[in-house]
């Protein structure tokens, strides 16, 4: 069976933790931040776990993950 190709654009974009779950960085804070509150753009930051109905479309694009 021939390798499988993994899409290098989701690659960039999602990483796993050790317990096999898919995180993603959120959007929004990118631009415009001068509105926004330093706790709302804190949080932003951080990662978050991936939807776990997506997660099955994340897995197919990266399948070594």
């Amino acid at each position: 069976m021939p390798k499988l190709k993994t899409r290098k654009a989701a690659a960039k974009r999602f990483k796993a933790t050790g317990s096999g779950k898919i995180m993603h960085r959120k959007a929004f804070k990118n631009h415009l931040l001068q509105h926004k509150s330093s706790r709302r753009k804190r949080n932003l930051s951080k990662m978050a776990v991936v939807n776990e109905h997506d997660a099955k479309n994340v897995h197919l694009m990266l399948p070594y993950l």
